[in-house]
């Protein structure tokens, strides 16, 4: 019961101000979001892929109020390319972008935030690698579908995520397996409504099942954003069922949870790629890692009393 009153703070600016400004925040905040500049979390990319693992980065930042602030968030993740061509990492190295912050929820937000993403697109796959595009709310995913729909005329390779939680899922992802996308299946981090969302944690993995059998069972990318050990064996087996190779789908985990796991997994040989954030914007995700799962929750009390 805890998830829906986190996500509602997640919203509050007071509770931004308080938690920001309190003197633990930022050691436990670092367990999640390993630095704030492209230089500080550069060291990390290379630790990470040289112990045989792969990421994809996300620059933080959601609430983006004017053009200006779409164009800077644009640019962030321009100059995250240019330091990923310098390693030469290739696929093992992709981004994940929310719309929001280019500019979605914006008076003609829809074009804007096209318009920024594209130039990202390009230049992720002149080095080698590609973009997936983030889900966010429901209210915004009829546009996310569109841009993504729109990108994948000249980039294929681009992704996005679907939310089980959602009553409309599993037709996105028979629409989506068809077309032989990328698809990253993730449970869902955000405060939906019953009418369009399962409320109950045992109806939310149901549907996680039932999705990612149509995506292994489809043409395209499965890619298994979970850290649910049963998911995760169950992945393990449709996988198997479907005739899937360990390179035609992957699992994806964020950074700083379960890292004993991401080692595991790749040393079976499977493609494990770390969600890593980094940026000054950090209190949106960082809320929803709380909102995610209990253990995250006291793992930050506890460190607050601790260190208190």
């Amino acid at each position: 019961m805890l998830g829906p009153v986190i996500l509602a703070a997640s919203r509050s600016d007071k509770m931004r101000r308080l938690i920001s400004a309190a003197p633990v925040t930022k050691p436990v905040v670092d367990r999640f979001i390993p630095g704030e500049t492209v230089d500080q979390v550069v060291p990390i990319i290379k630790d990470l892929t040289g112990k045989g693992l792969e990421v994809t980065m996300d620059v933080v930042g959601e609430d983006i109020t004017t053009p200006e602030q779409s164009y800077a968030a644009r640019d962030a993740y321009l100059e995250l390319i240019e330091r990923l061509k310098q390693l030469d990492l290739g696929t093992k190295a992709e981004m994940s972008i929310k719309l929001s912050m280019f500019g979605q929820a914006l008076e003609g937000g829809h074009e804007l935030a096209l318009a920024n993403v594209r130039p990202v697109v390009e230049a992720a796959a002149a080095i080698g690698t590609t973009v997936t595009l983030d889900a966010e709310d429901h209210t915004t995913l009829d546009s996310m579908f569109a841009i993504h729909e729109e990108l994948r005329k000249d980039f294929p390779q681009t992704g996005c995520v679907i939310q089980a939680y959602l009553f409309r899922t599993e037709a996105d992802a028979r629409r989506l397996a068809e077309s032989g996308s990328r698809v990253r299946l993730v449970k869902g981090a955000y405060k939906e409504p019953a009418e369009v969302a399962y409320q109950q944690k045992a109806e939310t993995d149901k549907a996680y099942v039932r999705i990612l059998r149509i995506l292994m069972e489809g043409e395209g990318y499965p890619m298994i954003g979970s850290h649910d050990p049963r998911l995760i064996s169950i992945a393990q087996e449709l996988a198997r069922t479907a005739g899937r190779k360990l390179d035609e789908y992957e699992f994806q985990m964020l950074y700083g949870i379960r890292s004993d796991e991401h080692l595991r997994l790749a040393a079976e040989g499977h493609r494990m790629r770390v969600y890593t954030a980094y940026g000054t914007d950090w209190y949106g995700y960082f809320m929803r890692r709380l909102a995610e799962k209990p253990a995250n929750l006291v793992f930050f009390l506890r460190s607050m009393i601790t260190r208190g």
